[in-house]
């Protein structure tokens, strides 16, 4: 049986360098027999979270939240993944705003009454586009990893390659920050980044694998 990746991306901007850099790690994923789904935050409508509480002793299937919005969809993609990849744009040092809010939203994991730990133990990769080579990778990739954590999954990581925190790759030429009018899709030149893709897509197929095994009982 294959495995579930999801990703989430959660920049604004449609078809940009994020979602090219995204598109990328899932072409890696198919190669490595992994099947795959995408949500583009850009495309959909997410609230923020209010706290109204709601989700811890009000859920009901189909109905996690108290918002009617495009939330519910992805929690029901996130419950069946084995891989969930959250993917965010570099802003300010961290990930974007939108990925914030989102992520905000996945309270109905920790409390809610009928989805609580439902992500335990599912693997978790971050994947991050930068406008310069130290620009935000760790601290953007270390907003995700938090989320990992605290739902008790299992954060990938890789010793070699750009970042040893997620797939980094950057949008300016070289990541020198220079500006070229001609280059929309900088991130397509970055080889080291669009190499780190691979080596973490293979090192969360690696792991989805021994923690199926462990659930099996192999």
């Amino acid at each position: 049986m294959p495995y579930k990746l999801l990703a989430i991306a959660g920049s604004p901007v449609k078809d940009g360098n994020l979602e090219t850099f995204l598109e990328h790690i899932l072409t890696i994923a198919v190669k490595k027999g992994l099947t795959t789904d995408a949500v583009y935050l850009s495309q959909l409508k997410v609230k923020d979270c209010t706290h109204c509480n709601f989700c811890i002793s009000k859920q009901i299937p189909g109905k996690y939240c108290s918002q009617n919005d495009d939330a519910q969809q992805i929690y029901e993609k996130m419950e069946q993944a084995d891989i969930i990849l959250l993917a965010s744009p570099v802003y300010f040092m961290r990930t974007s705003g939108r990925m914030a809010s989102f992520i905000d939203r996945l309270r109905v994991f920790l409390f809610g009454n009928l989805v609580k730990g439902k992500l335990k133990n599912k693997i978790g990769v971050s994947a991050a586009v930068a406008w310069i080579r130290h620009g935000g990778f760790e601290t953007t990739h270390l907003s995700h990893i938090g989320v990992f954590l605290g739902f008790e999954m299992i954060p990938v990581s890789v010793h070699y390659g750009v970042c040893m925190l997620g797939a980094s790759a950057v949008a300016s030429p070289g990541g020198s920050g220079e500006f070229d009018k001609n280059t929309r899709l900088g991130v397509l030149n970055d080889k080291p980044g669009l190499d780190s893709a691979e080596f973490f897509i293979h090192r969360a197929r690696e792991l989805a694998k021994l923690t199926r095994k462990k659930k099996s009982g192999q």
